[in-house]
């Protein structure tokens, strides 16, 4: 037979896998946060145990006294025989209702109320009583203590998602197999440790008021003493709403009574019907080792106050940004805290990668999200692609990370080495940014090829076959001093053209220069066209500086057509008697004109 004090012993396996006190203890001295120890650690933490029930609203299918009627009992004397007691019941006088609040109300030995169904006549003879706890909560027990004789069946259901959904969690029955096609007393494994089992443990007819009946959910499980580790059992106890089907009153049979009554055969016979005095619900609020303790929200809504960084009516998730480790449920041994990403202060925003979590040795799995600072990476680690890392500044620095700005010209790409903010220079461009030309080099006006090589021309002898010059300024007499333009100079030359020097290499005793035809004045002969060409300068010509040419200048040229070249230098030739002046941007006005003039026959008159 069940008491309270058989209650009791059923709940040591779920206390025991707790650190908070014996809820049925005297007043201790609280912690400032049981979530937390003096070191500031993070530690399981659980609401205290309570009775659930107690003053919640119950739902009813059967309720007597509407309208008022009379019911009559059994009730038992000691050392005496029972008598028939009859009572009425009238929902509309409060001295004789039996409302379902009764059920859930202080219950009390010297002020016992009961809620009481109609009288059951015929069939169905179901009734069913439903509590909402408003929230999900870990439960130990469920009781009944009767006003009425115990039902011969009755069933447990228990819903996890808010009365959507029901599963059996307890059945009654001297006919198991008859009423809820279940065994009597079936054994409880590893396998079926969520199996609803069916009991007829209650049956006795004693005592006729008073009997209690209650259900232990962890009793004869196996997975019981390791409740932390079993996933299972913590959802088996995990509810918000419990049923309980009344389905057989339990039958009267013949019992020794006084002897006025035995006399009396008119006297009123015995009626059936179901009255429970105290319904309770032992358990938890659920959450899941993260809170110490539930509250109810402006709107009533009973939460979880939660810690260890994580949310949720169960405190069942981990707050946002706190997704370096995957949410766990707190135990014994581990807080299992949600911990924050590393973004190092430049993201506000992460999600958890379980790849990435299980190779780094289940120690980290979160991944920044939209990186702000020019900062990149999975914890905004390092610079953007761009920008390269101020080693002045820590790398949580706003700051931390500088533009490279490397030069559109003079720069390969735009991304500079991280550490040292170096750019990819082209060939003979140098500078952090590529800005300069390097040693050697000398600025032309390609983009592809902004620095190009310095030709280095050293002075040679000048041999004739006809006259050996005593010097450059003999050899070069015929120009010296005579770099003026004018209609008789043009008229004389076979072409006239505007060139950018670009490069130039040596082919034997020649010095070939890489050309880019800007603009084409004169052109007797074959026609030129802009663009790149090759011009021709004999060495002994470009060694006494006749005449004289410099990289990456532009250039006014007039020459001949004539002269030593051959099918193996196709191109421009240029010699101590063509005109090679350094171009003047005001001259172009004036070489239009040379051209309107010749056009009119005006060079033979020249």
């Amino acid at each position: 037979m069940w008491s309270f004090r058989n209650l009791l012993s059923l709940l040591t396996v779920f206390q025991a896998s707790s650190h908070s006190p014996n809820p049925f203890a005297g007043p201790q001295v609280a912690q400032p946060d049981p979530c937390y120890d003096e070191t500031g650690a993070a530690r399981r933490c659980i609401p205290e145990f309570i009775n659930a029930a107690f003053g919640q609203e119950v739902g009813v299918s059967s309720i007597c006294g509407r309208p008022a009627s009379r019911s009559c009992s059994l009730v038992e004397r000691e050392d005496r025989p029972a008598v028939r007691s009859c009572q009425i019941c009238d929902a509309s006088d409060p001295r004789n209702a039996h409302p379902p609040t009764y059920l859930t109300d202080l219950n009390s030995a010297h002020n016992l109320t009961c809620w009481q169904s109609e009288n059951l006549q015929g069939s169905p003879l179901n009734v069913t009583l439903t509590l909402s706890l408003g929230k999900k909560f870990e439960i130990t027990y469920v009781s009944l203590q009767f006003c009425s004789p115990r039902p011969e069946s009755l069933a447990i259901y228990k819903s996890m998602d808010y009365g959507r959904t029901w599963t059996p969690y307890q059945f009654y029955s001297s006919q198991c197999r008859r009423m809820y096609n279940r065994p009597n007393k079936a054994a409880i494994t590893k396998q079926n440790e969520q199996e609803a089992l069916c009991t007829d443990g209650h049956t006795d007819l004693y005592p006729l008021s008073g009997g209690l009946i209650a259900f232990s959910t962890l009793d004869g499980r196996p997975s019981g003493k390791d409740f932390d580790s079993s996933p299972v059992l913590q959802d088996w106890v995990t509810v918000t709403d419990i049923r309980v089907v009344f389905s057989r009153p339990q039958h009267i049979r013949a019992l020794p009574m006084s002897g006025r009554e035995s006399e009396d055969p008119l006297g009123p016979p015995a009626t059936y019907y179901y009255a429970v005095g105290d319904f309770q619900v032992g358990g938890r609020c659920k959450c899941n080792g993260h809170a110490s303790r539930c509250v109810r929200e402006k709107d009533g809504k009973l939460v979880c106050e939660c810690k260890h960084n994580t949310e949720g009516p169960e405190c069942d998730r981990c707050k946002p940004f706190h997704y370096d480790r995957p949410w766990q449920r707190a135990t014994a041994k581990e807080a299992n805290e949600c911990l924050p990403c590393n973004c190092n202060l430049h993201a506000r925003r992460c999600r958890f990668n379980m790849e990435l979590y299980k190779l780094s040795g289940r120690k980290s799995g979160g991944v920044c999200m939209n990186c702000r600072h020019n900062t990149a990476g999975r914890h905004c680690h390092y610079c953007k692609e761009g920008f390269y890392r101020d080693m002045a500044k820590p790398i949580t620095h706003r700051r931390a990370c500088k533009a490279c700005d490397c030069h559109p010209v003079g720069a390969a790409g735009k991304t500079c080495n991280q550490t040292t903010g170096q750019c990819p220079c082209k060939d003979g461009v140098t500078g952090i940014t590529c800005n300069r030309c390097a040693k050697g080099y000398q600025q032309s006006r390609s983009p592809v090829a902004p620095c190009i090589k310095i030709p280095v021309i050293k002075p040679t002898a000048v041999i004739s076959t006809t006259e050996e010059p005593a010097d450059c300024d003999s050899y070069c007499k015929p120009l010296k001093g005579n770099l003026k333009i004018n209609m008789k100079k043009y008229c004389k030359k076979d072409y006239a053209v505007q060139v950018s020097v670009l490069d130039m290499e040596t082919v034997g005793d020649w010095a070939k220069f890489a050309v880019n035809l800007v603009s084409v004045y004169k052109s007797r002969g074959e026609p030129l066209k802009r663009g790149d060409h090759v011009l021709w300068v004999h060495m002994k010509d470009l060694a006494c500086k006749c005449p004289k040419i410099h990289m990456g200048k532009r250039f006014l040229i007039l020459g001949t057509t004539e002269g030593p070249t051959s099918p193996e230098r196709p191109g421009l030739l240029a010699d101590k008697n063509s005109l090679v002046i350094q171009w003047r941007d005001n001259w172009t006005r004036r070489l239009r004109k040379f051209q309107r003039k010749e056009k009119k026959g005006k060079c033979g008159k020249a």
